[in-house]
């Protein structure tokens, strides 16, 4: 008996009853809402522990707890073992699509290698499967690969393409005609009687096998019977046979990137975000890729990678169905497939081969984030921040960025710089510098307290926005230093401030010894790294531009009869005031004129001239 508690109250009398009464077995769950509108569907090794668990705990997720609030019925199905219950939930996702439930984002219908159920077997190209005892190979992802498939077939086995009812009977009563096909060598013409029915289906057998990825197995028949034509003197017949092995040795040898060791093996990779799973299918045979495919699943209730990746393996073995003992997975799923065992490779060929996987299931993510920056860059923004409110531990989107960064030589010309983000991206207009006033010498922390405290004083006296995120181009050191004015202005708590550490590109928090590293990869690193290198570049030019104002002020601004505009000028061509004293008088009249030539020249010779 259950005793249910307290969190339950809420929910009507009718849930309350069925989820005393539920059963220990596997089986499947279906939420239903008040107006009888399917939610969700699922499955469960334990069908009282899985649907309890939906009511007894506050959710993470806003939309998981917005569906269980609308949940007006359950109905429970019943099976015999967790691999029921698997196969049950997914044919019952595809036939009443739940709103809640994950998507298989696929609009496509893809093409399948067809040999037919009939005499003389036709082999070619359909997009229907249809239960009518053909043999379907499939479905092919690249149409190009099935076509260039097909066209080795046709090179290799000429096989009819007509229609007709190609029964012995038919044949010996000769009811029908070569066509062209066989005039021009397509056809070797068995409804004529030129090809027996055994020859013809020798040639079909190859061609399941080269379909299923055994090439070897067709190179060695056609090898014997090669031999056996040269052993008679049929040259010309075992020069034909030649050319066929020539033709899917070659074809062998662009296929096969793995080792042949690996036989029959199905292979996931999976990749994800909080909103999609993206997860790499390769099929194996004797160490050549038949199959290869990236499907992306929408998540709908903050589903794991694990869930994620059992119902993909179902979901996929399903469709290519799949008889492999091997399943070559990242990780082992606790859920186990009764006809099949997990593989985790850690070392060698097999490693390299989910290598493999890996990239390619982040090359296709980065083509659809791609995609999606042209097509819905609102969206593609929303997810960025999503992103990086996780990574960093924010309560709320990093909207609006501001970095800093400060410059100085031994002290000198001391500067500062902030970039701002707004959505992820520079905000060029926002940016501001500040000249650092009240530190003497190469004190970087001071100048950091400095400005983080003259920045936000003005932000607060002026109801300027306020960052939700504060980037510090540095380690402990500075980010101490900015969390300092911080504190004193009461804006702990009320803003992220972190610190970026060049080398190995630590993310340091506020009071906390142990560094962040993100992946390499991650977008919120790359956001927070172009945020960092911006107010380096800002800082720099800012500090060069302070240097050479500086530079003219004291020895240049002393020149009656010389102005900002053509001091610049010569400092352009010149370089420096050092280049401007060692130039010729001719020099300077060629850059800014006769008169304003004189007056610099008179200038600089006459103070050469003082007695020092």
């Amino acid at each position: 008996m259950i005793y249910l508690c307290k969190p339950l109250d809420h929910f009507s009398e009718h849930i309350r009853t069925i989820l005393k009464t539920l059963p220990d077995s596997p089986g499947v769950y279906r939420y239903y809402d008040a107006d009888n509108n399917l939610l969700y569907v699922g499955k469960a090794k334990n069908l009282k522990k899985r649907v309890l668990s939906y009511f007894m705990k506050e959710h993470d997720t806003h939309r998981l707890r917005i569906m269980v609030k609308k949940i007006a019925d359950i109905k429970t199905t019943q099976v015999n073992t967790e691999m029921d219950a698997l196969i049950l939930e997914n044919n019952l996702i595809k036939n009443l699509t739940p709103r809640y439930n994950i998507q298989l984002r696929d609009d496509k219908t893809y093409p399948w290698l067809l040999i037919r159920n009939e005499k003389f077997p036709r082999v070619h190209q359909t997009r229907q499967m249809k239960k009518d005892g053909s043999e379907y190979f499939g479905p092919y992802p690249s149409v190009t690969t099935m076509y260039i498939l097909l066209d080795l077939i046709r090179q290799l086995y000429p096989l009819r393409s007509c229609n007709l009812d190609l029964t012995i009977e038919n044949i010996e009563k000769k009811k029908f005609k070569a066509c062209l096909e066989f005039q021009i060598g397509r056809c070797k013409a068995p409804c004529i009687g030129n090809q027996s029915l055994d020859d013809y289906e020798k040639g079909v057998n190859h061609i399941r096998e080269i379909i299923k990825g055994d090439i070897n197995f067709a190179i060695r028949d056609l090898k014997r019977l090669m031999n056996d034509h040269a052993e008679k003197l049929e040259f010309e017949k075992a020069g034909e046979l030649k050319k066929k092995i020539e033709l899917l040795e070659k074809y062998q040898g662009k296929s096969t990137i793995v080792h042949p060791s690996i036989t029959d093996t199905d292979v996931f990779t999976i990749l994800s975000d909080d909103k999609v799973a993206y997860i790499n299918y390769f099929k194996v045979m004797n160490g050549t890729i038949i199959q290869a495919q990236t499907l992306e699943f929408k998540k709908k209730l903050d589903e794991s990678d694990e869930e994620m990746l059992v119902f993909a393996i179902n979901e996929i073995r399903t469709r290519y169905n799949s008889l492999s003992k091997e399943i070559f997975v990242p990780f082992e799923p606790e859920f186990v497939f009764s006809d099949a065992k997990y593989v985790v490779p850690k070392i060698g060929d097999k490693k390299h081969l989910m290598d493999l996987g890996f990239r390619n299931v982040e090359a296709y993510k980065k083509e659809r984030e791609k995609q999606l920056a042209l097509i819905d860059p609102d969206r593609h923004t929303d997810r960025i921040m999503q992103q990086m409110m996780k990574d960093l531990r924010m309560k709320e989107e990093p909207r609006r960025i501001e970095g800093f960064d400060n410059s100085n030589i031994q002290g000198e010309y001391a500067v500062s710089a902030m970039p701002v983000f707004i959505d992820g991206k520079p905000a060029k207009k926002e940016y501001r510098h500040f000249n650092v006033k009240t530190v003497v010498g190469p004190d970087d922390f001071a100048t950091m307290e400095e400005v983080i405290s003259r920045r936000y004083s003005r932000v607060l006296e002026e109801g300027l926005p306020m960052p939700q995120l504060i980037v510090i181009d540095g380690g402990k050191g500075q980010l101490g230093a900015a969390v300092n004015s911080l504190r004193k202005l009461g804006l702990i708590g009320k803003v992220t401030v972190i610190g970026i550490a060049k080398r190995l590109e630590e993310i340091y928090f506020p009071g906390d010894p142990v560094p962040l590293y993100l992946d390499k990869r991650s977008e919120t690193l790359k956001v927070i790294q172009q945020i960092r290198d911006e107010a380096h570049r800002f800082g720099i030019t800012h500090h060069r531009n302070k240097r050479s104002r500086e530079t003219f002020k004291t020895e240049l601004s002393e020149i009656r009869g010389i102005s900002e505009k053509t001091a610049q000028k010569l400092l352009t061509q010149l370089k420096s005031v050092k280049g401007i004293k060692e130039a010729t008088l001719e020099e300077l009249i060629t850059i800014i004129g006769k008169s304003k030539a004189n007056l610099v020249y008179d200038f600089f010779k006459m103070r050469a001239e003082k007695p020092s």
